[in-house]
């Protein structure tokens, strides 16, 4: 069976036949095509694709049932649509499986094996003490306005943008912050997929939509936050995949 950690090869220093020292570097595996997709029972397809959508295998389980996948792009369209389709409590609960940027789990090293990928990448994991503090000191503050930790796709951030961009978004609007969040969590998606199927995320297109806005910059560099209506809160996430279990 597939683990979602299947397409990463170690990284490491062999010598080769003269002595001389080369690096191994991680190289892709190789596509799966969606024949083999398609072809996957319900547990094999939840343990590759359970955690595309961070710590939420439910939603894996969902697509499940929607086989079969013409391609990665319909692939990711269902796990798009699912998350559009739940109630505004079940939009939040799905944010609030995701870790603080730079937070307590990354310190205690309880991060998934994809989160902490990323956040390395992003450069969060050698902060020095000011810029965790710092990002503690926001990530509260975001958390206290939402009531739900500050998503960002890490993968195409850095860490001097991430303090800049939790700052920005504190102050949008709740409804549009929302949305903004679910737009994070389908770029995340979308680079996860690309991961697990072999494909170049360079090569597809970022997913666009409700929740996916990105506005025009001003002269200062910083997007508007307009005001949108908020939804009204309906049953969560549970209740939402309580018909797909049964």
């Amino acid at each position: 069976m597939l683990s979602r950690g299947c397409t990463m090869s170690r990284v490491g220093v062999t010598h080769s036949r003269r002595g001389e020292p080369y690096v191994l570097l991680p190289r892709r595996a190789p596509a799966m095509d969606m024949e083999k997709v398609n072809a996957m029972d319900f547990g094999e397809f939840v343990d590759v694709f359970g955690n595309v959508i961070e710590r939420c295998p439910l939603v894996a389980a969902a697509v499940w049932s929607q086989r079969p996948f013409s391609d990665l792009e319909d692939l990711e369209k269902h796990f798009s649509a699912f998350i559009d389709a739940l109630p505004q409590s079940g939009q939040e609960g799905i944010l609030r499986c995701h870790p603080d940027l730079a937070g307590r789990e990354l310190q205690q090293g309880t991060l998934t094996a994809e989160s902490r990928r990323e956040q390395s990448g992003a450069g969060l994991t050698s902060l020095g003490a000011e810029e965790r503090l710092q990002l503690a000191k926001l990530n509260a503050q975001y958390r206290a306005r939402f009531g739900f930790p500050f998503v960002l796709a890490a993968r195409l951030s850095d860490r001097a943008a991430v303090p800049r961009e939790l700052a920005r978004r504190l102050h949008c609007p709740p409804a549009q912050e929302l949305r903004t969040a679910l737009g994070e969590v389908k770029k995340i998606g979308h680079l996860r997929l690309a991961d697990l199927l072999g494909s170049d995320p360079a090569r597809l297109e970022l997913p666009h939509g409700p929740g996916t806005l990105d506005a025009p910059r001003d002269a200062l560099g910083t997007r508007p936050c307009p005001v949108r209506p908020r939804r009204e809160a309906d049953s969560g996430l549970t209740a939402s995949t309580k018909e797909m279990e049964n």
